[in-house]
Order: structure tokens, then C-alpha cells, then sequence
């Protein structure tokens, strides 16, 4: 086995070929932190082939997959909360605005969006936030900020990324009772397409819902 992270990070195609051929527990972890820190990576690659690999092979358990996943989701995501919490909102913004932010995809107003999101949603931002798309990375972020409570920010993290996960692992082993190997890939970013919408349409009910409650609570008080 190639132990060597490929140059294929910036390859989907590439990446995809070498992860099918290496996959086992470890690399989901592994892949699965960095696609939840600040680091961009996407869970597509990971998830999906991983549980389809347990659907056709058996070297691997799809529940455990999910798993290992959701665990892998949770460090990665806690790197970014404590990243926030000690090092505070000047320097998020300097390395928001700086290059090396702009190559790890993130500028001032991703990060702005996502403290807003935070700001209006509150805890549960960090669920919702996991199953939507350009905000799941960075929900974290605003946490640590706001210094959220460690433990209702690990239960609503793992939550998050546990339905996300399982979305994504049942993609795979739906998708391994009749695509062939080398059409996976294509069939998985198709389907993306969907789940980033069912993901917006999240957002917008439970948008709804707070709006909602917040004017119901203000007609009370009136």
C-alpha cells in the first residue's frame, strides 16, 4: 500500500483512482479531518467510494465507514473551534485575507457569512450548518469565537456530520448495486448536485422555522 498522501489532493479524478485502491479506515479518518478543517477537501471523495468499496468487497462495514467518518468530521471541526478560540477573531480575519487563505479557498467574506449564519441561527447552526454546502468547513469558526459550550458544540457537530455521512455512505452502497467502478465518480458528482440542494432546502425550513418562532414570540410580547 502507498502511504503517500497523492499529488492527487488537487486531482479529483486522480485522487479518487489512488483512494479506491488504498481505502481502508484509517484514510477515511484521515481525509475525513482535513475535509473538516479549514483545509478544503471534499467529503464526496471519501464517503461515497469508501461504502461502495464495503458494498462490493466486504473489507469494510458501511456503519463503520459512517462512523469513522462522523469521528474523523468531529476532530477536524474541533481544529477549527480551538484554531478560533485561542488565537481570536483578528487574527481569523488577517489569515481570511491573506494568501495563504485565498489558497486554502477561504477569504473574509466566507468567513463573514458563517459568523453570520452563527450569529442568527445559534446552536443549531452547528447541525444544520454541517449539510450545507461552503458553510460546513467553516461553522466552527464562529463557534470558537463565540466560545460555544465544548460539549453542545461536540453533540451538535457530531450530529451534523453523522446525517451528512450517512447520506453520503448510502449514496455508495445504493450506487454499488449497479454502477461499475469506473463510473462511480461521475455518478456521485451528479447526484452531489441534489444533495447540495436538499442541503439549501434545509437551511431555508429551519431558516423559516426561526423566523417564524421569532415573530410568534414577538406577537406574544405585543
Amino acid at each position: 500500500m502507498d502511504l503517500m498522501i497523492p499529488l492527487a489532493l488537487f486531482d479529483a479524478t486522480t485522487f479518487f483512482n489512488w483512494f479506491v485502491e488504498n481505502a481502508n479506515y484509517w484514510f477515511v479518518f484521515i481525509f475525513m479531518v482535513i475535509e473538516s478543517s479549514f483545509i478544503p477537501f471534499p467529503s464526496e471523495l471519501v464517503v461515497p467510494p469508501a461504502a461502495y468499496l464495503a458494498a462490493q468487497r466486504g473489507d469494510m462495514n458501511v456503519f463503520m465507514v459512517v462512523v469513522v467518518a462522523t469521528a474523523g468530521a468531529l476532530v477536524g471541526a474541533l481544529v477549527n473551534y480551538f484554531l478560533s478560540l485561542w488565537i481570536g477573531r483578528p487574527v481569523v480575519y488577517a489569515f481570511a485575507n491573506s494568501r495563504v487563505g485565498h489558497a486554502c479557498l477561504i477569504n473574509q467574506q466566507k468567513v463573514e457569512k458563517a459568523e453570520r449564519y452563527f450569529d442568527d441561527h445559534g446552536a443549531i447552526s452547528t447541525f444544520v450548518g454541517r449539510l450545507i454546502p461552503a458553510v460546513r468547513q467553516l461553522i466552527s469558526i464562529p463557534a470558537g469565537l463565540a466560545k460555544m459550550n465544548i460539549g453542545t458544540f461536540c453533540v451538535f457537530t457530531s450530529l451534523g456530520a453523522l446525517v451528512w455521512n450517512g447520506i453520503l455512505a448510502a449514496l455508495g452502497w445504493w450506487l454499488a448495486q449497479f454502477v461499475p467502478l469506473d463510473h462511480l465518480i461521475e455518478q456521485v458528482e451528479h447526484y452531489n448536485t441534489y444533495l447540495t440542494y436538499a442541503g439549501l432546502a434545509i437551511l431555508l425550513i429551519c431558516v423559516g422555522v426561526i423566523l417564524y418562532n421569532a415573530f410568534k414570540k414577538h406577537e406574544i410580547k405585543d
